[in-house]
């Protein structure tokens, strides 16, 4: 058995179907914030505001971020593994693909902290 090292899950299986449920919470979470757009005539920035100063909408939004980190980790290692290969690349390859993961790996922590400071913040 073969088992990955830098992927998000244990397996292919369960990357599979963490990517497949954060895809779902991110499609829940746009289809609220666009129903929220729908049904909001005249939106201001107090009225946004009011909207997410909530407690269930900072855990939703929170929920919504955490999947975007997970789902784009997932999608750029699997992209990363396929396409920087020593096959395609020659001997370079893994160093190529070892500074692209551990850069992407640094904006979405990035992204990460800036979201949550965002969210929870004053």
């Amino acid at each position: 058995m073969v088992k990955a090292v830098t992927s998000f899950g244990r397996s292919g299986l369960s990357d599979w179907l963490l990517q497949r449920f954060t895809a779902v919470v991110l499609l829940a979470y746009v289809l609220c914030v666009g129903g929220i757009l729908l049904v909001t005539p005249g939106l201001d920035y107090a009225t946004w505001r009011g909207h997410f100063d909530g407690t269930a909408m900072k855990v939703f939004s929170l929920m919504a971020l955490l999947s975007i980190v997970v789902h784009a980790w997932i999608g750029l290692w699997s992209v990363s593994t396929d396409y920087l290969t020593v096959r395609m690349l020659g001997a370079k390859a893994n160093g190529i693909r070892i500074v692209f993961q551990m850069a992407y790996a640094v904006v979405l922590f990035a992204y990460l902290v800036w979201g949550v400071q965002i969210l929870w913040g004053n």
